[in-house]
């Protein structure tokens, strides 16, 4: 059985969620260990503490695969002053490497909103605010004969695809004039003597996320020995990646049968919330964890309702009774992270252990 190390479990959770696509406040990634050691387990967890450290060792998983960083910011001693140094350097001792999937998993559409819409039975499912710019557009010139060829290669590699799309470019038909010089090695042409080419102008969309790959399949496959291209940064929203996502129930509900349908699914012990409306609740608009910058965009969207969390005692007023804000905790909002993780792991690693974490991280108690 081959071995499987660190680096393929995190390179793998990054295909599902780039991190490229965290904010810039975020710390996703590997924060503790070594990406070449072997695997032996993996704990997935939302939090990681201390105790879920003590938890990996007692179930000889040497991997810990949290959704919250537990290092936000610099430090500059670790001295086991709190317990974000206290865990660091339990984890360190112990050859324990910690991995984050954070904002970056927030913004992907596969991601921590899909697995609460599901949780929620929603369906028509769209990002609520698109972030803008994770697009390029790619350029290319190739040869007629090779043009269908090598931009097939592109569409492979991760470019062409726009919402439910796939493979789109556009081409125009056009004539190329180059001059090879000594020492050139044409596709077409002899060195010393100017030649033109009957050449297809390809342009394809791609995330940024995949402009490494995109660009290593332009050059290993076109034919000529200097691939001519430019990229160009857009600032098309992204209907793959943004904050929040907004969605339908099946069938509409009466404003105090949705808080409990949201707190039923969602396991809440308490959801905070606006009036309850008049009207029935049909297009709902989500967010895991704190989400109150989001509730404009809920609302431009037709909303009748925002389940997020951590709303402040103000930000309630700015419902203005045009949608039910239900504020059902942090904790509770992304708690089905781990499930999404799980699966997603054991599907691409099902030679060993992948444990789910026993321990709630969940820090506010209720009475």
């Amino acid at each position: 059985m081959a071995t499987v190390t660190i680096k393929d479990v995190t390179a793998k959770l990054e295909q599902l969620a780039p991190r490229i696509y965290q904010e810039d406040y975020d710390n996703s990634g590997l924060i503790t260990g070594n990406p070449k050691a072997t695997v032996t387990g993996i704990l997935v967890t939302l939090d990681c503490t201390e105790a879920v450290v003590e938890e990996a060792i007692r179930e000889n998983c040497n991997l810990v695969v949290a959704h919250h960083p537990i290092l936000f910011k610099g430090i500059k001693k670790l001295t086991g002053q709190n317990y974000v140094e206290r865990t660091l350097i339990k984890a360190i001792r112990n050859d324990i490497a910690i991995y984050a999937i954070h904002t970056n998993l927030d913004n992907v559409h596969t991601g921590v909103n899909k697995k609460i819409a599901e949780q929620l039975g929603l369906v028509n499912l769209e990002i609520l605010a698109p972030k803008p710019g994770t697009l390029l557009k790619l350029v290319t010139f190739i040869p007629a004969a090779q043009a269908e060829a090598v931009t097939q290669k592109l569409y492979e590699a991760g470019a062409g695809q726009i919402g439910s799309y796939k493979n789109c470019s556009f081409n125009v038909a056009g004539e190329g004039t180059y001059l090879p010089t000594e020492g050139a090695n044409p596709y077409q042409g002899t060195p010393g003597k100017p030649e033109r080419a009957t050449e297809i102008r390809v342009e394809v969309i791609l995330p940024v996320s995949a402009r490494e790959q995109v660009l290593h399949a332009l050059k290993k496959n076109h034919p000529y020995e200097e691939v001519a291209y430019y990229l160009t940064a857009l600032e098309n929203g992204n209907q793959e990646v943004g904050s929040g996502m907004v969605g339908e129930l099946v069938e509409p509900m009466e404003g105090l049968a949705f808080l409990k349908h949201v707190k039923n699914k969602m396991r809440a012990d308490c959801v905070r919330h606006t009036a309850i409306p008049q009207n029935a609740v049909k297009k709902v608009a989500i967010c895991g964890g704190s989400g109150s910058f989001l509730l404009h965009k809920a609302m431009a969207a037709g909303a009748d309702a925002y389940v997020s969390a951590d709303f402040k005692y103000h930000e309630f007023f700015d419902a203005d009774g045009k949608i039910l804000i239900a504020d059902i905790g942090h904790y509770e909002s992304e708690q089905f992270t781990k499930d999404l993780l799980h699966a997603f792991l054991r599907e691409n690693f099902p030679t060993f252990a992948i444990a789910f974490s026993k321990v709630v991280t969940n820090p506010i108690c209720y009475l």
